[in-house]
């Protein structure tokens, strides 16, 4: 996993996130993890769908496009949920803790920018 933050609007929108980098940690996401906690976020590339089996706590999802735009907030979804879909658009996703990020503030066609451990905000690097 690669760290580093993810700004929304020129601010720090999760300060802890990590970007996966492998077949192996994309299809592990967040699984066996007991929390995430406040400002933590997980980067899953090349996703355009989610589940929740086996999840221990409800998570926000955010799907963005190519250029890291949001096309589609899903809110609080409860663990055992089979699949969530971001649509056509969606090649990644950003997972959170449920409430523990205002993704109430991200509607579609909102950038967002990830910036590597130590280096400030560039939109969609990557």
């Amino acid at each position: 996993m690669v760290r580093g933050r993810i700004a929304c609007g020129g601010s720090v929108w999760a300060q802890r996130a990590e970007r996966t980098v492998s077949a192996g940690e994309r299809l592990r996401g967040l699984l066996g993890r007991p929390s995430l906690g406040p400002g933590a976020a997980l980067v899953i590339e090349r996703c355009g769908a989610v589940h929740t089996v086996g999840m221990r706590f409800p998570i926000d999802v955010v799907f963005l496009d190519r250029a890291w735009r949001v096309v589609r907030v899903v809110r609080n979804v409860r663990p055992g949920r089979l699949m969530v879909w971001g649509g056509w658009r969606a090649v990644r996703v950003v997972e959170s803790e449920a409430g523990c990020l205002d993704v109430a503030a991200l509607g579609e066609g909102v950038a967002l920018a990830w910036s590597p451990a130590g280096q400030t905000g560039r939109k969609g690097e990557g």
